[in-house]
């Protein structure tokens, strides 16, 4: 049987021991909100209003993390499904032509 870690739980878990390390408490607030945002990827989940009163670096950590949770689980269903079915699932219309409208 081959043996499979989640990608984010292993990311999860480096930003919990970056933020135990951290020298500063800025520092250790960037890995959290990183951790943050990597545990509303996974939750489909959305704190990112409790971050809008913050210095804008901590705020792109979160964002970070959630952004880079949201590739590792896409990732991880095209893994799953070439695994399953030998072909990768078609990409979302949106994803292929972007933008649409007042989006753009």
């Amino acid at each position: 049987m081959k043996h499979t870690t989640n990608p984010i739980s292993v990311r999860i878990d480096w930003c919990r021991r970056q933020s135990a390390q951290a020298r500063t408490d800025q520092e250790a607030d960037g890995w959290r909100a990183e951790e943050d945002g990597l545990r509303d990827a996974l939750i489909s989940g959305d704190h990112s209003h409790a971050y809008r009163l913050c210095p804008p670096k901590i705020q792109e950590r979160y964002s970070r993390g959630f952004q880079d949770g949201t590739v590792l689980l896409h990732a991880a269903r095209m893994e799953r499904t070439m695994h399953t079915t030998g072909t990768p699932d078609p990409v979302p219309q949106v994803e292929r032509d972007g933008p649409q409208g007042d989006e753009q």
